[in-house]
């Protein structure tokens, strides 16, 4: 009876307090609490109190009023009335300790969100605007169990309005993404406020606060309607508006977006197209119009290119010699055709010279030689290949070089990365009801737990991964090699995963709360997923679950990290997980050799790993470097099979046999020729290899792989010249056969010499470039050809005439001690290939008509070529430089598909910025007072227009964070020191010893002393509950301390770029970050921050891409210095020709024109290989040009016609058969090549190079020369007719001689004449 008594009392009294509570309603200027009394769920109640405000007498109370409240503090009333006591105000502030570090960094939004829980904890009149919903019903003293908050619409969006860009620095995101229970892009007032008032979603919330928003004013009710201080207006006196990061109405000005220039067009054509379609169509006018114009003449061999006047017109014509003779005296001749004459001739007769004594002395010969390639050859033992790829794409004086070795020294190397990237076989979404409100969501396939539980098998199983370590004979384990953020507090490693939501633990995965009857779940790992994408930094989430989102390391996981295949925001929708282990990075690459012996295990176990329930692509650090060296590898046999195909079709291409002598054929068979002959093109190399090693220039793969096949190319062309010129010579009378091989390079020395200086000087001037991969390719190869050379003129001549005589004797080749019974000795005669181009093909090119077809095609295709220069992509899809069988090219792919962010980005301010001044601090911060223009604000503003700036998200703080850190508050505030000792307490200890630090404040900002004197302890701080701020995490490699910890040095502050897909994306990223940066220098500049330092843009890839933004400079830098020098070359060593010199120098750029469109309709960018090819083009070009135009230049046909008809066929057929034919069946055999790059690159562009080569050179310039080719040198002309004026005298007196001889006899056989001989 008893007990059902004192229940009925207590039931009773809680009725009667519930009434009062809403009879105070009614009589407003009432509190409707005071003072704490009880606890629910661990946080302190407050007490029903239907009275008036009471004064506070508490000094530490009054302390914390005036802080938080000052408007409930006014001046001159020292015990100001409130609804609330001392305790209450003390709950009030722990409670702001979070709210805090998260938005105070803008004054005027902490301000109104200050003033919601200042009204409604100590509002001395607070019943107009709140009421009583429920009390406690059972028990003494009575507590508020629920209240209703009424607010007008002003306060409430003028709250939100005022919060909602609050930047989190540490993390990039919003703060609104904590305080709100959902992304800021989602939050609205009504959302936020209704989340503040939850205790079911929010753990911090103490009883149910429902937020009523309605600007209507009754008897009972009167909304809360404090004056809302907008966030580009200071929140008092003593602070400042917030920053343009936290406030958009703060900017001045937004960022302004990028004028995209539109595209160059003319009259609505592409400006190129229209240019060279015009150039075209005034070619056909002039040249079908002189055409037509010589036949309205009745002249069919009009040659409208002469020079009229002329008096050299009757050796410039095309009119037969015989209607058109002249005699040259010297009074005709030119100084320059003097001088050329007198040139030509002495490089005839010096050559005549020189190969008459080489042949007289092949053995001395061949020794000397041997000599001289061997001590070259012999720094190979110094020979080092450079595969390192900054090594080879980035100059060491680079810009990117430097800038790297900078962050490097000042800083740490950037990470090793061993990456996955998965996706589920079955990518079916599914659906998810929430367990709270039964409403639901789609999510990824992903998300399945059973997915989730393999991922974390994986995970384990390669953080179990040994390798052995031979040097030190132990295991090498992730452990061992890994980053670990918060070493020594931390010794886990930064593995970058969604399952560090869960601190990659099962346990945590499958935690799940529920409800009070044990029957449902109210929460589990998908609500723990949903806060933490939304608040990766929070300690504690505000589902019933109440877990860290941080990882087990101690940092957070970023979602768009380590998800991929969302869209927008929406992380429930990931396709793909991407998992990122984090190793440590050295300078000193002896020191990587650990992390090195691991990834080959990591590598080894992935490519073994299998599940048939998951599909993953996976790279390491190392990969790309081993895949590459294996891509070279593998092609060892496919460049070998492409040397073996020339060097046969060489050995059996320079016989001449006659297949009606059978027993003629092992005699007459060049095998040991033409292997001497390649042994010279190896020897050269070699040589060149080594003298280079001497010198300490490393090679690269290019050159191993290229340069053989450019001297090569160079090589036999003019070995077939020089060994077709001896086979289609006859000896003359008297004349030895020494002295006839001397005779022969007397007669195309001087052609060889000026390919071959053409190319070495074109070569070596291109060193001048400073892209390394360029640079040592044009040295490697200008040396290699000038050693080529040299050979070619004495060692080849000496094996020539060794051939020669064993010809001669009629010994076998090879085996030239055998000698065949019959061996009888056959007639000279002209080769096949010779006489189809003397024959049949060099005068049906001649044909009038075909000459016309054969200048509009080549024109046409010309101006076509040029008008697709333009267009040419620049850059290399790095999936080209993997063999096609990589498991690299997958990840690539996935690459593309899933990664949802780009690569980290350094804004690096070098050393000597003043950190600790207000001006020096202001330029740099992003929270308020600071410059609009600062630093962070520029970057903030870039990341606005992220679709042009490249610039993802606003860049990490350590300054704003360091400010919020260090402010005083908070309870705990996070800057703390052990009392009496001075040393630092982290907020994570709990004990009496410990006191706020003691921190000259003035505007938000520390003294310049305790600026530095706390900033040491800031970034040993673990983030953790009681202080989100600590910065050992994010910010312990951002900044150097120098000189004992008192001085800053170089800083960083980090950020990403968006996702980069292509080229062009990653070199627009490049450009954009340094343009900001340069306007970041000229700001600090100009506010005299310290001067000698700049900042700088830092990522990665900067490095490599950083050739794409002077490539095309490059390239033509490059190619007009080879073009200049084979002008030159060309000018000098053919009599000072400069007609000729011009003509062939056309002849090269219509041939690199044409390899241009090439580039662009077979889809090749422009990068240094494809540029290394140009360059190798031009000598190429060289061997296809100007052995034709020199025969040409000393051909004394009468007709332009006639010496062109007769330069192709001298000189026509060992071009075909010495490099067209050779270079096309070693080119075939590079298509089986498994590299992509090679095909791309090496097939593709060698096969257009021979090809455009050989028909510009064989078809185009023998047709341009009969139309406009140069006069012959007159000075030739008068030396000629005086040959044939002396071999005419010569002749007659041979017959006058002969004459009286016949007489004499006749008259010795006559009458007497006997006699008279006596």
């Amino acid at each position: 009876m008893a007990d059902s008594f004192g229940c009925l009392f207590l039931w009773y009294t809680a009725f009667i307090a519930l009434a009062a509570s809403v009879s105070s309603a009614e009589e407003p200027g009432h509190c409707v609490w005071y003072g704490e009394c009880g606890h629910a769920r661990g946080l302190k109640q407050n007490c029903w109190y239907n009275g008036t405000a009471k004064p506070l007498y508490d000094d530490h109370a009054l302390g914390i009023l005036k802080e938080y409240c000052p408007h409930l503090a006014p001046n001159g009333v020292p015990h100001p009335k409130l609804c609330c006591n001392g305790s209450q105000l003390v709950t009030m502030s722990t409670s702001m300790s979070l709210p805090k570090q998260i938005i105070s960094r803008c004054p005027s939004c902490y301000r109104n969100f200050l003033n919601i829980y200042c009204d409604f904890t100590c509002g001395p009149t607070h019943s107009k605007f709140l009421k009583v919903k429920a009390t406690n019903l059972v028990g003494q003293p009575v507590y508020v169990t629920k209240v209703k908050y009424y607010l007008t619409p002003d306060f409430a969006n003028g709250l939100f309005n005022s919060c909602k860009d609050v930047q989190m620095p540490s993390n990039n995101q919003k703060a609104l993404d904590i305080l709100c229970g959902t992304d800021a892009a989602h939050c609205t007032p009504t959302k936020w406020l209704n989340y503040m008032g939850d205790t079911n979603i929010d753990p911090n919330v103490p009883f149910d606060i429902d937020f009523n928003i309605s600007s209507e004013v009754t008897d009972e009710v009167t909304p809360m309607n404090v004056t809302i201080k907008p966030c580009n207006k200071p929140a008092d006196n003593m602070s400042n508006a917030c920053s343009c990061q936290d406030c958009l109405d703060s900017c001045g000005s937004s960022a302004a977006t990028p004028v995209q220039p539109l595209p160059w067009e003319i009259f609505g054509i592409d400006a190129m197209v229209f240019i060279m379609g015009s150039v075209y169509i005034g070619f056909l006018i002039l040249f079908l119009g002189g055409q037509i114009f010589s036949c309205i003449l009745g002249n069919p061999h009009f040659d409208f290119t002469r020079s009229g006047c002329s008096n050299d017109w009757s050796i410039n014509s095309e009119i037969q010699p015989m209607q058109r003779e002249k005699v040259i005296t010297k009074d005709d001749i030119s100084c320059f055709e003097a001088v050329g004459a007198y040139l030509e001739a002495g490089l005839q007769k010096m050559f005549q010279v020189w190969g008459t004594w080489c042949a007289g002395h092949p053995w001395p010969v061949l020794l000397v030689g041997l000599i001289v390639c061997a001590i070259s050859g012999c720094g190979l033992i110094y020979f080092d290949v450079t595969t390192d790829p900054v090594q080879l794409w980035s100059a060491p004086d680079s810009k990117a070089r430097l800038e790297k070795n900078y962050f490097d020294a000042n800083f740490t190397p950037f990470y090793r990365t061993e990456e996955l990237i998965i996706k589920p076989v079955n990518s079916t979404p599914w659906y998810r009801k929430d367990l709270l409100t039964s409403k639901g969501m789609y999510f990824g396939a992903v998300f399945q737990k059973e997915i989730l539980y393999q991922v974390l098998d994986l995970q384990d199983r390669i953080k179990a991964i040994t390798a052995w370590d031979g040097e030190t004979s132990t295991n090498v384990t992730l452990q061992d090699i890994c980053f670990q953020p918060l070493s020594p507090d931390n010794k886990h490693c930064s593995v970058m995963t969604v399952l560090n939501y869960y601190q990659n633990n099962r346990t945590m995965l499958d935690k799940v709360h529920m409800d009070i009857f044990n029957i449902s779940a109210e929460a589990d790992y998908i609500d723990h997923f949903m806060y933490c994408s939304r608040a990766p930094l929070s300690v504690q989430d505000t589902t019933l679950l109440h877990t860290s989102c941080l990882a087990d390391w101690g940092g957070p996981i970023m979602p768009w990290v380590a998800l991929g295949g969302f869209d927008g925001d929406n992380y429930q929708n990931a396709t793909a997980l991407v998992v990122s282990f984090i190793v440590n990075n050295h300078i000193d690459p002896a020191k990587n050799r650990r992390a090195l012996l691991w990834e080959t295990e990591f590598i080894k176990f992935m490519k073994s790993y299998w599940n048939p329930d998951l599909n993953i692509a996976f790279t390491s650090e190392r990969s790309i470097e081993d895949e590459i060296d294996r891509e070279s590898n593998s092609d060892v046999g496919t460049i070998l099979g492409s040397y073996l195909i020339m060097f046969l079709y060489i050995t059996v291409a320079l016989g001449r046999v006659s297949f009606g002598s059978v027993n003629r054929i092992l005699i007459d068979s060049k095998i040991t020729l033409a292997l001497s002959g390649v042994l010279i093109v190896m020897l050269s190399v070699i040589s060149a290899l080594g003298l280079y090693s001497y010198a300490g220039i490393p090679a690269t793969l290019i050159i191993i792989e290229v340069v053989p096949f450019l001297v090569l190319a160079v090589g036999v062309d003019n070995i077939f010249i020089l060994v077709q010129a001896y086979q289609r010579d006859t000896r003359r009378t008297g004349e030895t056969r020494e002295e006839q091989i001397g005779r022969i390079l007397g007669k195309v020395g001087p052609s060889m010499l000026l390919t071959s200086t053409s190319e070495s000087v074109a070569f070596f001037l291109g060193a001048l470039t400073q892209m390394p991969a360029v640079r040592i390719f044009t040295l490697y190869a200008g040396l290699a050809v000038l050693f080529d050379f040299l050979l070619q003129i004495t060692c080849f001549v000496g094996v020539m005439s060794l051939d020669a005589r064993r010809q001669e004797a009629g010994r076998i080749d090879v085996l030239c001690c055998v000698i065949p019974s019959k061996n009888n000795q056959i007639p000279k005669q002209e080769g096949c290939l010779y006489q189809v181009v003397k024959n049949y093909y060099a005068p049906a090119l001649m044909n009038k008509w075909v000459r016309n077809v054969v200048m509009i095609v080549f024109v046409g295709w010309c101006c076509a070529s040029v008008s697709m220069v333009n267009k040419i992509e620049v850059g290399l899809d790095q999936k080209l430089s993997m063999p096609e069988d990589s498991y690299v090219l997958k990840f690539f792919d996935y690459l593309n598909d899933y990664l949802s962010v780009g690569a980290p980005v350094y804004f690096v301010v070098e050393k000597g910025h003043d950190y600790t001044t207000p001006n020096g601090q202001n330029v740099i911060c992003g929270t308020t007072g600071c410059n609009e223009e600062s630093l962070l604000g520029q970057i903030y503003k870039a990341s606005t227009i992220s679709k042009y700036s490249k610039i993802a998200h606003p860049a990490q703080s350590w300054m704003d964070d360091y400010f919020d850190w260090i402010k005083p508050g908070g309870n705990p505030p996070c800057c703390r020191e052990f009392e009496h000792y001075g040393n630092f307490c982290a907020s994570t200890v709990n004990s009496s010893m410990c006191e706020p630090c003691q921190v000259s404040m003035q505007k938000g900002r520390p003294s310049q002393k305790d600026f530095m004197h706390y900033l040491k302890w800031f970034l040993v701080d673990n983030p953790g509950r009681k202080c989100a701020k600590g910065g050992h995490a994010a910010y312990n490699q951002s900044l150097q301390l120098l000189n004992d910890k008192t001085e800053i040095g170089a800083t960083y502050f980090m950020t990403y770029h968006t996702i980069l897909k292509n080229s062009s994306d990653y070199i627009a990223a490049l450009k954009y970050a340094r343009q900001m940066a340069d306007n970041i220098t000229s700001m600090l500049m100009a506010n005299n921050t310290g001067p000698g330092y700049k900042v700088f843009p830092y990522s990665v890839f900067y490095v490599f891409y950083e050739q794409y933004l002077t490539i095309v400079r490059d390239t033509w830098v490059n190619l007009t210095a080879c073009g200049s020098a084979i002008l030159f070359v060309t000018f000098i060593l053919l009599g000072f020709d400069l007609f000729s010199a011009i003509l062939v120098l056309l002849t090269i750029a219509m041939i690199l024109s044409s390899m241009f469109g090439m580039m662009y309709l077979w889809n090749i960018s422009l990068n240094a290989v494809s540029l290394v090819n140009l360059v190798m083009c031009v000598g190429i070009s060289v061997e296809f040009c100007s052995h034709i135009a020199r025969a040409f230049a000393v051909s004394i046909k009468p007709t332009r016609i006639l010496r062109a008809q007769e330069a192709l066929t001298q000189m026509g057929s060992s071009v075909i058969s010495g490099i067209t034919l050779t270079k096309l069946g070693g080119i075939f055999i590079l298509a089986f090549s498994k590299s992509q790059l090679f095909l791309v690159f090496y097939f593709r562009m060698y096969l257009g190079m021979v090809l455009f080569g050989a028909t510009h050179g064989l078809i185009f310039l023998p047709v341009l020369l009969s139309f406009i080719g140069p006069p012959v040198n007159k000075a030739a002309i008068y030396r000629n007719q005086q040959i044939m004026s002396r071999e005419r005298l010569s002749s007659q007196e041979s017959t006058h001689s002969a004459n009286e001889r016949q007489i004499l006899v006749n008259n010795a056989h006559g009458p007497g004449g006997y006699q008279s001989l006596q």
